[in-house]
Protein backbone atom coordinates (compact mmCIF):
# COMPACT_ATOMS: atom_id res chain seq x y z
CA UNK A 1 0.00 0.00 0.00
CA UNK A 2 1.30 3.44 -0.91
CA UNK A 3 2.37 5.57 2.05
CA UNK A 4 3.12 9.24 2.57
CA UNK A 5 6.77 9.56 3.58
CA UNK A 6 8.82 12.57 4.70
CA UNK A 7 12.62 12.33 4.61
CA UNK A 8 14.99 14.91 6.05
CA UNK A 9 18.43 15.60 4.62
CA UNK A 10 17.39 14.25 1.22
CA UNK A 11 19.63 16.31 -1.05
CA UNK A 12 22.28 13.59 -1.29
CA UNK A 13 23.64 10.42 0.30
CA UNK A 14 21.35 8.06 2.16
CA UNK A 15 18.47 10.54 2.10
CA UNK A 16 18.52 11.09 -1.67
CA UNK A 17 18.84 7.37 -2.41
CA UNK A 18 16.07 6.53 0.03
CA UNK A 19 13.72 9.10 -1.50
CA UNK A 20 14.29 7.72 -4.99
CA UNK A 21 13.99 4.09 -3.82
CA UNK A 22 10.72 4.65 -1.96
CA UNK A 23 9.25 6.69 -4.80
CA UNK A 24 10.12 3.89 -7.24
CA UNK A 25 8.26 1.50 -4.94
CA UNK A 26 5.11 3.58 -5.39
CA UNK A 27 5.14 5.66 -2.22
CA UNK A 28 4.33 9.37 -2.10
CA UNK A 29 7.65 10.85 -1.02
CA UNK A 30 8.43 14.33 0.27
CA UNK A 31 12.17 14.97 0.15
CA UNK A 32 13.23 17.82 2.41
CA UNK A 33 16.42 19.84 2.46
CA UNK A 34 17.83 23.31 3.08
CA UNK A 35 18.56 25.95 0.43
CA UNK A 36 16.19 24.53 -2.19
CA UNK A 37 16.46 27.65 -4.35
CA UNK A 38 20.22 28.06 -3.96
CA UNK A 39 22.90 25.53 -2.99
CA UNK A 40 20.65 22.48 -3.27
CA UNK A 41 18.71 23.60 -6.33
CA UNK A 42 20.33 21.02 -8.69
CA UNK A 43 19.46 18.23 -6.24
CA UNK A 44 15.92 19.53 -5.82
CA UNK A 45 15.43 19.78 -9.58
CA UNK A 46 16.67 16.21 -10.10
CA UNK A 47 14.29 14.87 -7.48
CA UNK A 48 11.36 16.79 -8.93
CA UNK A 49 12.19 15.39 -12.36
CA UNK A 50 11.80 11.94 -10.83
CA UNK A 51 8.32 12.86 -9.59
CA UNK A 52 9.36 13.41 -5.99
CA UNK A 53 7.99 16.39 -4.09
CA UNK A 54 10.67 18.63 -2.61
CA UNK A 55 10.13 20.92 0.37
CA UNK A 56 12.35 23.44 2.11
CA UNK A 57 13.13 22.31 5.64
CA UNK A 58 15.98 23.14 8.00
CA UNK A 59 16.05 20.82 11.01
CA UNK A 60 17.88 23.46 13.07
CA UNK A 61 15.02 25.96 12.70
CA UNK A 62 11.79 25.42 14.68
CA UNK A 63 9.64 27.50 12.33
CA UNK A 64 11.07 25.82 9.22
CA UNK A 65 10.34 22.38 10.65
CA UNK A 66 6.78 23.29 11.57
CA UNK A 67 6.16 24.79 8.12
CA UNK A 68 7.63 21.78 6.35
CA UNK A 69 5.55 19.21 8.22
CA UNK A 70 2.42 21.35 7.88
CA UNK A 71 2.98 21.56 4.12
CA UNK A 72 3.16 17.76 3.84
CA UNK A 73 -0.06 17.38 5.81
CA UNK A 74 -1.74 20.09 3.73
CA UNK A 75 -0.77 18.50 0.41
CA UNK A 76 -1.14 14.82 1.32
CA UNK A 77 -3.74 14.91 4.09
CA UNK A 78 -1.69 12.61 6.32
CA UNK A 79 1.82 11.43 7.12
CA UNK A 80 2.61 7.72 7.47
CA UNK A 81 6.40 7.58 7.77
CA UNK A 82 9.04 10.03 9.00
CA UNK A 83 12.68 9.26 8.19
CA UNK A 84 15.01 11.39 10.33
CA UNK A 85 18.10 11.24 8.13
CA UNK A 86 19.57 14.77 8.31
CA UNK A 87 22.94 14.76 10.02
CA UNK A 88 26.54 15.97 9.90
CA UNK A 89 29.79 14.26 10.80
CA UNK A 90 33.08 15.30 12.29
CA UNK A 91 36.54 13.80 12.44
CA UNK A 92 39.64 14.99 14.27
CA UNK A 93 41.25 15.39 17.67
CA UNK A 94 38.29 15.98 19.98
CA UNK A 95 39.95 18.79 21.92
CA UNK A 96 40.44 20.78 18.73
CA UNK A 97 36.70 21.21 18.13
CA UNK A 98 35.25 24.35 19.68
CA UNK A 99 32.16 24.38 21.86
CA UNK A 100 30.30 26.17 19.06
CA UNK A 101 31.16 23.37 16.65
CA UNK A 102 29.91 20.70 19.04
CA UNK A 103 26.76 22.72 19.67
CA UNK A 104 26.12 22.89 15.91
CA UNK A 105 26.74 19.14 15.58
CA UNK A 106 24.21 18.27 18.26
CA UNK A 107 21.72 20.84 16.97
CA UNK A 108 21.48 18.93 13.70
CA UNK A 109 22.01 15.34 14.82
CA UNK A 110 20.01 15.31 18.06
CA UNK A 111 17.92 18.43 18.58
CA UNK A 112 16.92 18.29 14.92
CA UNK A 113 15.25 14.94 15.52
CA UNK A 114 13.43 16.31 18.55
CA UNK A 115 12.11 19.20 16.44
CA UNK A 116 10.90 16.83 13.75
CA UNK A 117 9.17 14.55 16.25
CA UNK A 118 7.39 17.42 17.97
CA UNK A 119 6.11 18.61 14.60
CA UNK A 120 5.01 15.20 13.28
CA UNK A 121 3.72 13.39 16.36
CA UNK A 122 0.39 15.24 16.72
CA UNK A 123 -0.60 13.93 13.28
CA UNK A 124 0.59 10.41 14.10
CA UNK A 125 -1.31 10.42 17.39
CA UNK A 126 -4.46 11.64 15.67
CA UNK A 127 -4.16 8.86 13.08
CA UNK A 128 -3.43 6.20 15.70
CA UNK A 129 -0.47 4.92 13.71
CA UNK A 130 2.83 5.93 12.14
CA UNK A 131 6.41 4.85 11.62
CA UNK A 132 9.49 6.81 12.65
CA UNK A 133 12.89 5.70 11.34
CA UNK A 134 15.79 7.45 13.03
CA UNK A 135 19.18 7.17 11.34
CA UNK A 136 21.82 6.49 13.95
CA UNK A 137 25.17 4.78 13.45
CA UNK A 138 27.18 1.83 14.64
CA UNK A 139 29.25 4.58 16.29
CA UNK A 140 26.34 5.06 18.67
CA UNK A 141 27.29 1.70 20.17
CA UNK A 142 31.06 1.42 19.73
CA UNK A 143 33.63 4.21 19.73
CA UNK A 144 36.22 5.09 17.12
CA UNK A 145 38.83 7.50 18.51
CA UNK A 146 38.84 10.86 16.72
CA UNK A 147 35.19 10.31 15.77
CA UNK A 148 34.02 10.49 19.37
CA UNK A 149 32.06 13.74 19.15
CA UNK A 150 30.09 12.44 16.18
CA UNK A 151 29.65 9.20 18.09
CA UNK A 152 28.44 11.11 21.15
CA UNK A 153 25.60 12.58 19.09
CA UNK A 154 24.70 9.09 17.86
CA UNK A 155 24.89 7.68 21.40
CA UNK A 156 22.36 10.37 22.35
CA UNK A 157 20.04 9.16 19.60
CA UNK A 158 20.16 5.67 21.11
CA UNK A 159 18.53 6.91 24.32
CA UNK A 160 16.17 9.24 22.48
CA UNK A 161 15.04 6.41 20.20
CA UNK A 162 14.37 3.99 23.06
CA UNK A 163 12.48 6.53 25.12
CA UNK A 164 10.19 7.46 22.24
CA UNK A 165 9.73 3.81 21.27
CA UNK A 166 8.43 3.03 24.78
CA UNK A 167 6.37 6.19 25.15
CA UNK A 168 4.64 5.85 21.78
CA UNK A 169 4.17 2.08 21.67
CA UNK A 170 0.65 2.12 23.14
CA UNK A 171 -0.43 4.84 20.71
CA UNK A 172 0.23 2.68 17.67
CA UNK A 173 3.38 4.57 16.63
CA UNK A 174 6.46 2.49 15.82
CA UNK A 175 10.00 3.85 16.32
CA UNK A 176 13.02 2.12 14.79
CA UNK A 177 16.71 2.99 14.86
CA UNK A 178 18.80 2.23 11.79
CA UNK A 179 22.53 1.84 12.51
CA UNK A 180 24.50 2.13 9.25
CA UNK A 181 28.16 1.19 9.11
CA UNK A 182 30.77 3.10 7.12
CA UNK A 183 29.64 3.79 3.55
CA UNK A 184 30.93 5.92 0.67
CA UNK A 185 28.67 8.93 0.98
CA UNK A 186 29.50 12.63 1.16
CA UNK A 187 29.47 12.54 4.98
CA UNK A 188 33.26 12.38 5.22
CA UNK A 189 33.82 15.02 2.56
CA UNK A 190 31.39 17.42 4.25
CA UNK A 191 32.27 16.52 7.84
CA UNK A 192 33.28 19.19 10.32
CA UNK A 193 37.02 19.73 10.65
CA UNK A 194 38.56 21.13 13.84
CA UNK A 195 38.43 24.92 14.09
CA UNK A 196 41.28 25.04 16.62
CA UNK A 197 43.99 23.31 14.59
CA UNK A 198 46.71 24.36 17.03
CA UNK A 199 45.19 22.03 19.64
CA UNK A 200 45.49 19.13 17.22
CA UNK A 201 49.05 20.08 16.28
CA UNK A 202 49.98 19.91 19.96
CA UNK A 203 49.25 16.15 19.86
CA UNK A 204 52.19 15.59 17.54
CA UNK A 205 52.14 12.24 15.74
CA UNK A 206 48.86 11.30 17.44
CA UNK A 207 47.24 14.28 15.76
CA UNK A 208 47.94 12.80 12.31
CA UNK A 209 45.95 9.63 13.00
CA UNK A 210 42.46 10.94 12.13
CA UNK A 211 43.62 12.01 8.68
CA UNK A 212 45.13 8.58 8.09
CA UNK A 213 41.92 6.91 9.26
CA UNK A 214 39.88 8.91 6.77
CA UNK A 215 42.38 8.07 4.00
CA UNK A 216 42.07 4.37 4.85
CA UNK A 217 38.29 4.61 4.64
CA UNK A 218 38.49 6.45 1.32
CA UNK A 219 40.78 3.73 -0.06
CA UNK A 220 38.36 1.08 1.12
CA UNK A 221 35.51 2.90 -0.57
CA UNK A 222 37.41 2.83 -3.89
CA UNK A 223 38.17 -0.88 -3.66
CA UNK A 224 36.55 -3.78 -5.44
CA UNK A 225 34.65 -4.80 -2.32
CA UNK A 226 33.51 -1.32 -1.31
CA UNK A 227 30.26 -1.30 0.66
CA UNK A 228 27.18 -0.24 -1.31
CA UNK A 229 25.35 2.72 0.31
CA UNK A 230 22.16 1.54 -1.40
CA UNK A 231 22.01 -1.05 1.39
CA UNK A 232 20.65 1.68 3.65
CA UNK A 233 17.86 2.72 1.28
CA UNK A 234 16.89 -0.92 0.83
CA UNK A 235 16.78 -1.43 4.59
CA UNK A 236 14.49 1.57 5.04
CA UNK A 237 12.25 0.40 2.20
CA UNK A 238 12.05 -3.02 3.88
CA UNK A 239 11.11 -1.44 7.22
CA UNK A 240 8.36 0.60 5.57
CA UNK A 241 6.84 -2.58 4.14
CA UNK A 242 6.89 -4.53 7.42
CA UNK A 243 3.55 -4.97 9.23
CA UNK A 244 3.03 -2.86 12.34
CA UNK A 245 4.20 -4.70 15.42
CA UNK A 246 6.77 -6.82 13.58
CA UNK A 247 9.71 -4.41 13.33
CA UNK A 248 12.87 -4.76 15.42
CA UNK A 249 13.89 -1.84 17.62
CA UNK A 250 17.27 -1.63 15.87
CA UNK A 251 18.59 -2.64 12.48
CA UNK A 252 22.33 -2.71 11.75
CA UNK A 253 23.25 -2.19 8.09
CA UNK A 254 26.71 -3.24 6.92
CA UNK A 255 29.74 -4.23 9.01
CA UNK A 256 28.57 -3.85 12.62
CA UNK A 257 32.06 -3.56 14.19
CA UNK A 258 30.52 -5.25 17.26
CA UNK A 259 27.48 -2.96 17.49
CA UNK A 260 25.23 -5.98 16.99
CA UNK A 261 26.69 -7.63 20.08
CA UNK A 262 26.14 -4.48 22.14
CA UNK A 263 22.57 -4.32 20.84
CA UNK A 264 21.88 -7.86 22.05
CA UNK A 265 23.30 -7.23 25.50
CA UNK A 266 21.55 -3.86 25.86
CA UNK A 267 18.23 -5.37 24.80
CA UNK A 268 18.47 -7.95 27.55
CA UNK A 269 19.30 -5.31 30.16
CA UNK A 270 16.49 -3.05 28.95
CA UNK A 271 14.00 -5.91 29.07
CA UNK A 272 14.87 -6.64 32.70
CA UNK A 273 14.76 -2.94 33.53
CA UNK A 274 11.31 -2.47 32.02
CA UNK A 275 10.01 -5.49 33.89
CA UNK A 276 11.47 -4.14 37.11
CA UNK A 277 9.74 -0.82 36.52
CA UNK A 278 6.46 -2.61 35.90
CA UNK A 279 6.40 -1.21 32.35
CA UNK A 280 7.12 -4.30 30.28
CA UNK A 281 3.99 -3.68 28.20
CA UNK A 282 5.59 -0.56 26.71
CA UNK A 283 8.12 -2.74 24.90
CA UNK A 284 5.43 -4.11 22.56
CA UNK A 285 3.72 -1.99 19.93
CA UNK A 286 -0.05 -1.82 20.38
CA UNK A 287 -1.63 -1.85 16.95
CA UNK A 288 -4.35 0.79 17.26
CA UNK A 289 -7.29 1.10 14.91
CA UNK A 290 -6.51 4.07 12.63
CA UNK A 291 -10.06 5.33 13.11
CA UNK A 292 -9.83 5.50 16.90
CA UNK A 293 -7.59 8.56 17.12
CA UNK A 294 -5.60 9.63 20.19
Amino acid sequence: MSKVILITGASSGFGRDTAETLASAGHRVFASMRDVADRNRPHADALRAAGIRVIELDVTDDASVERGVALVLEQAGRLDVLVNNAGIGCAGVSESFTADQVRALFDVNVVGIQRMLRAALPAFRHQGEGLIVNIGSFMGRVTFPFFGLYGASKYAIEALNDSYRYELSQLGIDVVLLQPSTYPTNMFASAQRPADTARGDAYGEIGTIPGKMVETLMDRFQGEHAPDPHDVAEAIAWLVEQPNGSRAARVVVGDPFGADLVNEQAASVQSQLMEGLGLAQLATLRVVSPTSGN
